[in-house]
């Protein structure tokens, strides 16, 4: 059975006993009970039902308790937790699907949802950085997230290749091709050096512009290569100028003057937001006193052009440094005519570096910093993308090098990653002893240990843990559910021998129960952009 199909069975059952419909039902979700507590569900709905049943929790329980008795084994504890134990037929068939039905947790609701994830989008002025490989764990991991679960799902990278910013790093490359330093308010990095030193020919007789535009170029040449490296690969490619081509800004204003969100003050073109919203605490200028558009409305044709693609759901992954602009852009969408349910912005926070016990200076304008491209060297993408995946996007994080490094059970993807190795070793050493694999058992037989239980159960709730990194955006529930389920491997392996010649039927169960282990711990590493290894 489905772990949806359960939830809906119980809460079936549930209506049933005490005639309610699902309007009165209320609050009512399973959830795994305590470590100490002997079960396999717990459900806390009777406290909730009081007011609406005006009986006490534990009474409530207990009618539950006796309506559930001959299909599930229960018990109440205080105030009004009932504990449901399922049966190891259930159980076992469970594992069976959760290997065998590639749509075991998909849920077809959400095929109608169409969502747009804008992550990293790194000015290209210089080497992609630490912040910037977090945002892409951040983005990348969600977008496969999502898509497994059934939503539509394209991943996109906004390119600012217009603007002062740019017009310094042509300044800063053609100072370096001259052999001069670049302005003070310029790029300082090294990598400008090596960019000057490839220059064409014909450079000398170029504008500041053609060296601002060959350095974007060259500049998206290295930053795709890094996101390729690190396992991600965009939809799309947007670049700012083709904004500008397709006269984004314009249609822009046109749409907020027909809403008549725009009036003229001082000369300038503002939006206003603040009487009507509660996002922002201030009016914004679109077009300044000169006539110049501000970046703010760039950004909202962007957002604009997003909508008239067709997405349902747009999720924009900024850095810290972005933090003040949330409230404007979620009062220009507002303004724009669409929900707040239809535009989410996620903000993560800068990462440190970590080597022995010290910490690694950084400063990205001076030149002075380690780029993603050398930690993906140092350490590789899997740890990379582990560990950047293990802290939700609003808590700093240090990543150890060292610890990254380490080719033991200290290191966290390492810990799991040798669960499926080991399970693919254990195949292949039944092979060598001539034991079928796909050998069969009775399900019908099967007596689970506690072990055994722990695992398929907590296979079971890979679904609901999917949906808890959906709804808090962030992979780091799925990390966590993984190194647990890897200790439930481990301590399963330590206690019982897998291939026992003198019990055939228990050394199928248990190559087939471990077979449902390596297939949720390899998806689960897919998820996050991590290899899983049948070697190590």
């Amino acid at each position: 059975m489905k772990f949806s199909a359960l939830e809906t069975a119980l809460k079936a059952e549930v209506m049933a006993a005490f005639g309610l419909d699902e309007a009165r039902l209320g609050n009512f979700a399973l959830s795994a009970p305590p470590p100490h507590i002997k079960a396999d569900l717990s459900l806390a709905w009777p406290i909730s039902a009081a007011k609406t049943l005006k009986k006490s929790p534990l009474k409530i329980a207990e009618e539950l308790k006796a309506a559930l008795a001959g299909k599930y084994e229960a018990e109440v504890l205080p105030p009004g937790f009932v504990n449901i134990k399922l049966k190891d037929r259930l159980l076992v068939d469970a594992a069976g699907l959760a290997l065998s039905d590639a749509s075991y947790f998909v849920n077809p609701a959400y095929s109608g949802e169409k969502v747009n994830i804008e992550f990293v989008s790194a000015n290209p002025t210089g080497p992609m950085h630490l912040a910037s490989g977090r945002g892409a764990t951040l983005g990348d991991s969600l977008a496969r997230i999502m898509r497994f679960l059934g939503y539509r799902v394209e991943e996109e990278f906004y390119v600012n290749n217009a603007g002062r910013q740019v017009e310094l790093l042509g300044r800063s490359l053609k100072a370096r091709s001259l052999g001069q330093l670049p302005p003070e308010d310029g790029y300082q990095g090294e990598y400008l050096k090596e960019m000057a030193a490839a220059l064409p020919t014909d450079s000398a007789g170029w504008t500041d512009k053609q060296f601002s535009e060959y350095a974007v170029k060259e500049m998206l040449v290295l930053h795709k290569a890094d996101m390729k490296a690190f396992g991600v690969e965009f939809d799309r490619w947007f670049l700012e100028s083709e904004l500008h081509t397709a006269k984004g800004p314009e249609r822009a204003l046109e749409e907020l003057r027909k809403r008549g969100m725009t009036y003229e003050k001082e000369g300038a073109l503002w939006l206003g937001t603040s009487s009507v919203m509660d996002s922002d605490d201030k009016d914004r200028v679109l077009v300044k006193s000169d006539g110049q558009n501000t970046y703010f409305l760039n950004d909202i044709a962007y957002h604009l052009d997003k909508f008239e693609r067709g997405f349902t759901k747009i999720v924009d992954i900024w850095g810290a440094d972005h933090h003040g602009h949330v409230p404007r852009m979620e009062a220009a969408v507002s303004a724009l005519g669409h929900s707040k349910e239809a535009f989410k912005i996620l903000i993560h926070q800068q990462v440190l570096l970590k080597r022995g016990a010290d910490l690694v200076k950084m400063s990205k304008r001076a030149g002075d910093f380690i780029s993603l491209k050398e930690l993906l060297d140092e350490v590789g993408p899997d740890a990379c993308r582990f560990f950047f995946s293990m802290h939700s996007p609003n808590s700093h994080m240090t990543f150890d090098i060292d610890l990254a490094k380490k080719q033991s059970n200290d290191n966290p993807v390492f810990y799991v990653q040798y669960v499926h190795a080991r399970i693919c070793s254990i195949f292949a050493n039944a092979a060598d002893k001539g034991v079928d694999p796909a050998g069969t058992f009775d399900p019908a037989g099967v007596v689970l240990n506690g072990e055994e239980r722990g695992m398929i159960l907590k296979m079971m709730w890979f679904g609901a843990v999917l949906e808890a990194c959906v709804r808090d955006s962030s992979p780091h529930h799925l990390t966590t559910y993984l190194s647990e389920l890897s200790a439930m491997f481990h301590s399963f392996y330590g206690k019982h021998k897998v291939l026992d010649a003198s019990a055939p039927e228990t050394t199928a169960f248990r190559l087939f129960l471990l077979k449902s282990v390596k297939h949720i711990i390899a998806r689960g590493l897919s998820l996050l952009g991590v290899s899983a290894p049948e070697q190590m």
